[in-house]
């Protein structure tokens, strides 16, 4: 073989390892966070079971009025990792018209967001977990 086959070669290799790792490591990799809430009598907003779309996920999501905020809670949520997963808030189960609230912060436990207060809650009344990387949906909750 000559050398620029091998070369050639050793670059694809290293490629695909990268990628390969890129999109398996996350998986495996389980991040617990276990944040505080203070939660009055009647505080509740909204609330929803996390359903499995393209993974298996417990929990469920609950929107708390925290004296005057507006609280995103997960609790008892579980879920795999993936590559470039963010939560929204969405009119549907897709993010065509949604609100991103960010990066997940945990893949396992009891995980607060905050919301601005305009956020109309009878209109954003999906939470997705969803993968950007691959434009799929992981999880979701209605919240009613």
């Amino acid at each position: 073989m000559n050398k620029r086959v091998v070369l050639i070669v050793g670059i694809v290799l290293l490629l695909v390892i990268t990628i390969a790792v890129y999109l398996i490591y996350p998986i495996f990799n389980v991040v617990e966070k276990n944040e505080e809430i203070a939660i009055k009598e009647g505080s509740i907003i909204a609330e929803g079971i996390f359903l499995p779309s393209a993974h298996e996920v417990k929990g469920k999501a609950i929107v708390i009025d925290d004296n005057g905020k507006n609280i995103l809670r997960f609790e008892d949520f579980e879920t795999i990792n993936g590559p470039d997963l963010r939560i929204y808030l969405s009119t549907g189960l897709d993010v065509t018209d949604a609100i991103d609230l960010g990066p997940i912060k945990a893949t396992k436990g009891n995980i607060n967001y905050e919301l601005d207060n305009s956020v109309d809650l009878e209109k954003y009344d999906n939470v997705l977990v969803w993968c950007r990387a691959f434009n799929v949906l992981f999880s979701y909750s209605e919240i009613r």
